[in-house]
């Protein structure tokens, strides 16, 4: 029963190894071209700071019942004081939020004009931590798993620096020991590096990029071999492409499936990838199979592509669309 799939979401603990960042909104109107070039002016009528990144995987977790636990870096600058506060007022732990004195805060600002994305501005330090800050990142890892009973880890990697070679070793060490699946939605710099994990789930974008393939997702052969030369190359469990408009292509073991993607009045696709890698990690640590969960993290994705922004699934629109197209279990 789907039901009780849900219900169980409400038990689980989860750790998130990943980039944070704040998704700051600059909302306004658009009324008229700048004499100084051809751009819209915005008059902005409303300011206003998200969690993003990593930090919105965990409010979608939090959304759908499980209690995240956030392991990661900010700057130890205002934005970054300002992005703990706002984990303090959702509720969620920031005890494993390191600051680091020399690096400054992500923030993507977005300036919205007539619920459309104007422009996007990026504020970033991208650098590779050094090894004795990736070794305080995973004593908060391994404070968490020896505090709480901990049912999945997701790394949740934006290339922001926090995630290295060293981290992710001994993160899949300590979750192997303690039988613990092990989630990853990767990028570019570290495609290759999560060898052995229970889920990796590019989107096409990343497959090809970090394959160093071309080819088209709608040829059927073309996309099963590029997945085929992915899990022999990282040994993955499982791997889930989302692909978009076409859905999303789950291979594990030997088999395979490919779930259409469900017609949607597309708002803004903000955050869809953060959704769709929480809600396929919970049903997995709930005890679903991976082409379940693939199923209802396509629909979840779908679900806050309606709405513009970044924001978290609704669970109980979930469970109800879910209920509507009789997700198999």
């Amino acid at each position: 029963m789907i039901q009780q799939l849900f219900n169980s979401f409400d038990n689980l603990n989860i750790i998130i190894i990943g980039d944070v960042m704040i998704d700051a909104y600059l909302w306004g109107k658009v009324d008229r071209i700048s004499p100084e070039a051809p751009v819209p002016i915005v008059s902005v009528k409303k300011k206003e700071n998200r969690l993003g990144g990593a930090a919105n995987v965990a409010l979608n977790l939090q959304a759908l019942g499980a209690t995240p636990f956030i392991c990661a870096i900010v700057g130890d600058d205002k934005e970054g004081h300002e992005f703990t506060q706002l984990l303090k007022e959702v509720n969620i732990c920031d005890s494993g939020i390191l600051k680091i004195a020399e690096r400054q805060t992500t923030v993507k600002t977005r300036v919205i004009g007539h619920n459309q994305q104007i422009l996007r501005i990026d504020a970033e330090t991208d650098t590779e931590i050094s090894l004795s800050q990736s070794q305080q990142v995973l004593q908060n890892v391994s404070f968490f798993l020896a505090e709480h009973k901990i049912d999945a880890i997701i790394f949740e990697d934006y290339d922001k620096g926090l995630i290295t070679q060293y981290l992710i070793d001994e993160v899949i060490k300590s979750a192997k020991t303690r039988n613990i699946p092990v989630i990853v939605d990767p990028k570019k710099r570290n495609f290759l590096s999560y060898t052995g994990v229970d889920l990796f789930k590019p989107n096409l974008k990343e497959l090809k990029e970090g394959l160093k393939l071309d080819f088209d997702a709608q040829h059927h052969p073309s996309l099963q071999a590029a997945v085929a030369q992915l899990q022999k190359q990282i040994g993955a469990q499982s791997v889930m492409v989302t692909l978009s408009e076409l859905g999303v292509y789950v291979a594990s073991g030997d088999k395979e499936e490919l779930t259409p993607a469900h017609i949607r009045t597309v708002a803004d696709v903000s955050g869809a990838g953060d959704t769709v890698i929480s809600v396929t990690a919970v049903c997995l640590a709930a005890g679903a199979d991976i082409f379940t969960a693939a199923q209802i993290g396509n629909l979840a994705g779908g679900l806050v592509c309606e709405m513009v922004g970044v924001v978290p699934i609704n669970k109980a629109q979930l469970l109800q669309e879910a209920q509507k197209i009789r997700v198999k279990r």
